[in-house]
């Protein structure tokens, strides 16, 4: 009797000792990016801020290996098999990665970002809207060309919603205003490739006087063949984000003009919006799921001011 109530005993003391552990154990929130780019410095910047105010989760901010939906997927069944309690992911290919979303889905909260999979079961899309940074760029060329001209544009991934979305309001932004997007060269975020696009498109395409960079690294590939070929400043150049030869190029008045996201936000308000939702709070859901975070062109007036505030953010 005396051995039974001991081992019992032990068992009590045992379980008073782990639950406190158990009751303290964080929650884990993680953004899944879509390729290894330094776009996604100022989304981990936000990460990292929101960590700040949420000392009750875990925040990660994760890159695949390689920027393949095989690859993002893989890493989502990892991080739900190590625990993860909610994702939000910017996926590299969402018509082809469906049923992966919607099988991460059926387990853990799902949220999308920069490019949208509407027809999966995510719970809600926050970031930019891709026509509107689209219609943005067009307005810009537009500006620049008030004569028109022949466009040629570079991209990542062709089939990404963002992609296509950024293409279609461009094109919707010049219709009418003799500038022709004559074609759209992908690359796959391989950025020798990037380079190779815009070399290829100067030597077999005379009659280009305009390229639009639609990824975030596009541009200073635009800048890098344009400068080799002495063409910088002959060409018209739009470009979209941040990079800092892109806001160089800007300034200098090498480009038109560059449409800007606000992935810093992307990854505030994502693990905020992540972590009210799994504390029970969906008010921040709207009923059509999609949140969105303007974006702003950036041209010589306001690339300075613009600067300084994404150095402030990153802590440069």
């Amino acid at each position: 009797m005396k051995k039974r109530l001991s081992i019992t005993a032990l068992a009590a003391a045992l379980a008073m000792a782990t639950t406190p552990v158990l009751a303290q154990e964080k929650q884990a929130l993680a953004f899944v990016v879509n390729a290894a780019s330094d776009f996604w410095k100022l989304a981990e910047a936000g990460v990292k801020a929101a960590q700040a105010e949420l000392p009750d989760f875990e925040l990660q901010f994760r890159y695949p290996a390689q920027g393949t939906a095989a690859l993002q997927n893989a890493l989502m069944d990892d991080l739900v098999a190590a625990g993860t309690d909610a994702i939000m992911i910017s996926s590299a290919d969402p018509k082809n990665s469906i049923d992966a979303f919607n099988r991460i889905a059926a387990q853990v909260p799902l949220f999308t970002t920069d490019s949208d999979a509407p027809q999966s079961k995510r719970i809600a899309y926050l970031g930019s809207s891709n026509v509107q940074a689209g219609i943005q760029a067009g307005e810009i060329a537009a500006k620049a060309l008030p004569n028109g001209g022949k466009c040629m544009g570079f991209v990542g991934f062709l089939g990404a919603d963002n992609a296509k979305e950024r293409i279609d309001g461009f094109r919707q932004a010049v219709d009418g205003k003799s500038i022709e997007l004559v074609d759209v060269r992908g690359d796959d975020v391989d950025f020798a490739r990037a380079r190779s696009n815009v070399d290829d498109v100067l030597a077999a395409n005379p009659d280009i006087d305009c390229m639009v960079g639609f990824y975030s690294y596009n541009p200073p590939k635009i800048y890098e063949a344009l400068q080799a070929a002495g063409k910088l400043g002959a060409i018209t150049v739009i470009a979209f984000d941040e990079d800092p030869i892109t806001l160089g190029a800007v300034r200098e008045g090498t480009f038109a003009g560059t449409v800007v996201q606000d992935p810093y936000q992307w990854g505030y308000q994502g693990m905020k919006l992540m972590a009210a939702y799994l504390q029970g709070d969906k008010s921040q859901v709207p009923a059509d799921g999609l949140i969105i975070v303007p974006t702003q062109v950036i041209d010589k007036a306001n690339v300075d001011d613009f600067e300084k505030q994404l150095k402030e953010r990153v802590g440069g």
